[in-house]
C-alpha cells in the first residue's frame, strides 16, 4: 500500500498539492509573522505556492490577512518574495 502524502490548499490559486510543495507562513502565539521552510513551528500557519504569481494574487486580494484575521505586515511579503526568487535561482 502505497504512503499518503499530505496535501495542503494554497491560499493563492487554491490548488490542492503536497505539503512539499508549498511555503508555510506562520503566525506565533505572540503575533509575529514568518517563514516556515521546515513545517515544524508552533502557531498557525497558511500555505502559499513557491512561485511569485500566487503570492501576488494574495498581496492584492488580501487572502492571508483573511486566513489569520490580522493584518500582515508588508516585511513578510518581502521575505516571502525573496524566498521565491531564490529557490528559482
Amino acid at each position: 500500500m502505497e504512503k499518503k502524502v499530505p496535501l495542503r490548499r494554497c491560499v493563492g490559486c487554491g490548488e490542492h498539492k503536497p505539503k512539499k510543495e508549498l511555503v508555510r507562513i506562520v503566525r506565533d502565539t505572540d503575533g509575529g509573522f514568518g517563514v516556515d521552510l521546515t513545517g515544524k513551528k508552533n502557531g498557525r500557519g497558511a500555505y502559499i505556492c513557491k512561485n511569485v504569481a500566487c503570492l501576488q494574487v494574495a498581496q492584492k486580494k488580501h487572502l492571508l490577512e483573511r486566513s489569520f484575521s490580522c493584518q500582515i505586515p508588508v516585511a513578510v511579503y518581502a521575505q516571502l518574495e525573496e524566498e521565491m526568487r531564490g529557490d528559482r535561482e
